[in-house]
């Protein structure tokens, strides 16, 4: 893939900023990657650089990809199944042609976690989050943890689950920030990490670095879980609804043998390699692993000339 694998940028406008810095450094990456070919002909993907950011209204999506339309040969080729773009909030619906082609067609590489609504899954990709701390490379070699789980202060909203929670001796809570113990310590100490699925989750590779098990509190199906192509995240994360309270998450919990629970925690830090993010792309990194993904996505139908001219 890294040798072969090729994407043709349109050019950028003037001025191009994005939302969130896990979009600047793959864009950033992207330019300054041998991804990147000149010549179009040979481009597997191409790229939209333009920031689709939540304040874009749908006229002006419709009108960005009307201008590739209309200057370019490559969108109508295959009503730009072969096209992907950046997007952190998602890019909403509408009913002009460009826009829904945009929306259906596409690959919409977002933030995660996405925008309820507007992600796709199997066709579109969620960017893996930033990660802040990373564990030493002696941070797995614990013979036991302090507590079964670990809050942090923000990761669940639920109050009435924060209580339980807080009851609970086994599991330890942050109800706001602490000098007692340092964040990297809580992590380490603890088997599990439980976040409520929400903005706060995006701290889940932060846990995995430090072989903290994720849980992830949610009623409904997740589809956008970080590469999602690549990682079987039922081998990572503990996943439980919100209707049974704290008791039905220790009970869920309870289930998982050890052997089960060590295969889980050395699978996440593993996996946790996957999501740095490198000033200078480095192989397997969270880079690499977006591209891998788009690279899964490089085949499509490309119509007849005479179905598009």
């Amino acid at each position: 893939m890294v040798k072969s694998f090729k994407i043709y940028s349109y050019p950028p406008p003037e001025t191009l900023s994005f939302d969130s810095k896990v979009e600047s450094l793959f864009y950033s990456s992207l330019l300054h990657s041998n991804f990147i070919t000149q010549n179009p002909e040979e481009a597997h993907l191409f790229f939209i650089p333009f920031a689709f950011s939540s304040d874009v209204s749908p006229r002006s999506a419709a009108y960005v990809v009307g201008d590739y339309r209309t200057n370019f040969i490559y969108w109508n080729r295959t009503l730009g199944a072969d096209h992907f773009f950046l997007s952190c909030s998602g890019v909403g619906h509408g009913s002009d042609r460009n826009v829904v082609e945009l929306k259906k067609n596409s690959v919409q590489v977002s933030c995660f976690p996405t925008t309820p609504g507007l992600f796709i899954p199997h066709k579109d990709v969620s960017l893996p989050p930033l990660v802040n701390v990373h564990a030493p490379a002696q941070g797995l070699n614990r013979k036991s943890s302090s507590h079964l789980g670990y809050v942090r202060y923000n990761w669940v909203k639920d109050s009435s689950l924060v209580e339980q929670l807080l009851a609970d001796p086994e599991i330890l809570v942050d109800s706001e920030p602490s000098d007692q113990l340092t964040y990297e310590e809580r992590l380490a100490g603890s088997k599990f990490c439980l976040f409520e699925y929400g903005p706060e989750i995006s701290a889940i590779g932060e846990a995995m670095s430090f072989g903290c098990v994720p849980v992830v509190i949610t009623d409904r199906p997740i589809q956008d879980m970080p590469l999602m192509d690549l990682l079987t995240w039922q081998r990572i994360a503990v996943f439980v609804g919100t209707s049974g309270g704290a008791k039905e998450i220790k009970r869920v919990l309870g289930r998982v043998v050890v052997e089960e629970y060590e295969g889980m925690r050395e699978s996440a830090a593993v996996a946790s390699k996957h999501f740095v993010w490198n000033e200078t792309p480095q192989p397997y990194d969270a880079f690499h692993m977006v591209m891998y993904q788009l690279w899964l996505r490089r085949h499509t139908i490309r119509y007849a000339e005479r179905e598009w001219a």
